[in-house]
């Protein structure tokens, strides 16, 4: 088994092609939205494939240490993960090729007019262990 990290941006990655900001979905579509995604979850915890998930709140700082008795200094001249992350799912899968499989199930999300996203995730696999050298 491999884990993999899809993860879901609010802006970087191409456009989907229903590409309707979530701010002027009705109520309705995003819950039918929320909905597919907890539908999503719960059939990967049947099969053993699910790992977590979270959504992210628009809020959050850069921090850095910045030096001994210093305090640490937040936000900064970069991108920040509030502006382009919107949460992730770990799954956790027999085959890359069963992880591409499910992230393109969950691009397939519902949005604006009930019409899937088909918004790009990224996929990434966590980084394991290297091989260990038989003596």
């Amino acid at each position: 088994m491999a884990k993999y990290l899809m993860l879901k941006h609010y802006r970087g990655a191409p456009d989907p092609v229903n590409n309707v900001p979530m701010e002027r979905w009705t109520p309705e579509e995003f819950s039918a939205h929320i909905q597919y995604m907890n539908d999503f979850a719960a059939r990967l915890v049947e099969t053993g494939e699910f790992v977590g998930e979270q959504a992210l709140a628009p809020e959050g700082a850069w921090v850095r240490y910045d030096g001994e008795g210093r305090p640490p200094v937040t936000d900064g001249p970069f991108a920040e993960t509030k502006d382009l992350i919107a949460g992730w799912m770990i799954i956790d899968v027999d085959s890359y090729e069963r992880a591409v499989e499910l992230a393109g199930e969950l691009s397939a999300a519902p949005g604006a007019g009930g019409r899937p996203i088909h918004e790009w995730l990224e996929l990434r696999p966590f980084l394991t262990a290297p091989p260990t050298i038989a003596e």
